[in-house]
């Protein structure tokens, strides 16, 4: 996503809040925190499609639209706390494991300067 892309994370986020907001208050399954829900999943989108897709962002945004899905499994009584976070972490686990075999580039905060190699 270029420069002028990244204008329109503020606006859909906030269209996010508003339909989870509506959800909330429409009763759409009850007992089913939508803003939330919504929050993770959307941030989770937005980390995976801007910019250059790496390493960090493959895991950190796919793991947030898994936590969103398992929040909404959980909230529904399909999932238990003592479920998810197992589940949670064998999915990072595996998402921490496709970054390697998918040979990802790293971040940027990841990356060595030259400079730096040349001291190691």
């Amino acid at each position: 996503m270029n420069k002028h892309g990244k204008n329109y994370i503020v606006p859909i986020l906030t269209i996010i809040i508003g339909i989870g907001w509506l959800l909330n208050v429409q009763g759409v399954i009850p007992d089913v925190n939508w803003v939330w829900i919504c929050m993770l999943a959307t941030i989770g989108i937005l980390t995976i499609s801007v910019g250059i897709l790496d390493k960090f962002k493959f895991v950190v945004g796919f793991f947030l639209i898994a936590c969103s899905v398992c929040s909404i499994l959980r909230q529904t009584g399909k999932l238990t706390f003592e479920q998810e976070v197992p589940v949670l972490t064998i999915l990072f686990g595996i998402l921490l494991l496709f970054v390697q075999i998918m040979k990802l580039p790293n971040p940027e905060f990841m990356k060595v300067d030259d400079d730096e190699q040349k001291e190691e």
